[in-house]
């Protein structure tokens, strides 16, 4: 009987374009705006929790609760490495995902550069669109402190600070090959900005994550960099995660 109720409920859901999850259930995958019940087996793999753990540490033992979107960070920059190049980040906050994709990467025994962009204070008014304003994000990124950021990183060799304003800071420090570029600005002109200024260093295969390029409610920077793509001829994969991923062909 409770069978069949189950069934009829979620007919009457799905009519209506909805989906019932119990949520409670080990196979069902629901966090960071994603729910599903596909194979989600990495969340138990060691390495990962390794890695994971450790980006949360960079948060004060938070959790941001998007274990999808740092695998596939991770799964990028595991690939990014195999390759010549430095590993950059714009848009790096507390480091959360940077500290994980370094655990994982057992970074210092890596001769490897990495280069972390950030204002660490908060979005630029003067590169926030007004619909960006209106969203409370000038706000939502203002608590943030460059030394505790250092402190963070301070276990991991050749990282270097580059503090700033995107894109003003861009042409600061000589750049000439990346392997792994993540953008999390949060913002779509430094972005922008900052996908032309690293496309062309980017080696052949390496990889770039746009964080929030799919990502409810950031459609400006999604609209953005499609018309982007389409000028410089190449594709952008949209992910569930809300992220966007782009690799370069050889």
């Amino acid at each position: 009987m409770l069978k069949l109720a189950k069934k009829s409920i979620r007919a009457v859901l799905k009519s209506q374009g909805f989906a019932l999850y119990n949520t409670n259930l080990p196979r069902v995958y629901s966090e960071d705006n994603l729910s599903t019940d596909h194979n989600h087996s990495f969340v138990k793999d060691p390495r990962f929790i390794a890695a994971y753990d450790r980006a949360k540490q960079a948060n004060g033992g938070v959790d941001h609760m998007m274990r999808w979107r740092a695998h596939v960070a991770f799964w990028a920059a595991r690939h990014a490495v195999s390759l010549k190049g430095d590993f950059v980040e714009c848009g790096v906050s507390t480091g959360f995902l940077m500290s994980g994709i370094m655990q994982d990467l057992n970074w210092n025994t890596l001769e490897r550069n990495c280069y972390l962009f950030d204002t660490f204070q908060g979005l630029d008014a003067r590169y926030t669109s007004e619909t960006e304003a209106q969203d409370g994000r000038l706000k939502r990124f203002s608590g943030l402190r460059e030394d505790a950021v250092r402190e963070n990183f301070a276990e991991f060799q050749n990282v270097h600070f580059v503090v700033g304003t995107v894109p003003e800071t861009l042409d600061e420090v000589e750049i000439n090959e990346v392997a792994y570029l993540s953008l999390d600005m949060n913002c779509t002109a430094p972005e922008i900005a900052a996908f032309k200024h690293f496309y062309p260093k980017l080696v052949p295969g390496g990889w770039i994550v746009l964080d929030d390029y799919a990502y409810s409610g950031y459609d400006e920077q999604h609209y953005a960099y499609n018309d982007l793509a389409k000028e410089m001829g190449i594709e952008i994969l949209c992910l569930p995660t809300g992220q966007g991923l782009v690799t370069k062909q050889s």
